[in-house]
């Protein structure tokens, strides 16, 4: 599935199911679930730009004279929240942490040093394998 073809899915689920909010989840660098939430008014502009926030609040990100950081959604990671009413629902999308200046990744978003590894793991001819500890 192409970036386009999921923004498009995304665009067109989310209104089709009603959906009111999206939460934009990260992890600071404890690996600690961070999370804002954007309108569905707001969702095909943030699919393009992503969406700015205070950094400087996330532990281990920027500090306060650095801190607008761009959180830009993950399209192939929606899901709709089936703990929340279906009724006004509410979805999630997994973020990368970018820089605001030139829209490159933020070296200290966890999500981007796993993304290097695993990278680098596959040039050396290994399958890296992840999972979460809860």
């Amino acid at each position: 599935m192409g970036v386009l073809k999921d923004k498009e899915y995304v665009l067109k689920t989310a209104k089709d199911k009603g959906i009111k909010f999206i939460r934009f989840w990260f992890t600071d660098i404890l690996g600690i679930l961070k999370s804002f939430a954007i309108t569905y008014d707001e969702l095909e502009k943030a699919l393009e730009e992503g969406m700015g926030f205070d950094g400087s609040s996330i532990e281990g990100f920027a500090r306060i004279e650095e801190s607008d950081m761009i959180a830009m959604p993950d399209p192939s990671t929606f899901q709709i929240l089936p703990w929340r009413p279906a009724e006004q629902g509410v979805a999630r999308m997994l973020c990368d942490v970018l820089n605001p200046m030139d829209s490159t990744p933020y070296k200290g978003d966890p999500r981007y040093v796993l993304k290097k590894v695993v990278k680098k793991a596959m040039d050396m001819g290994y399958t890296y394998y992840v999972g979460p500890e809860l």
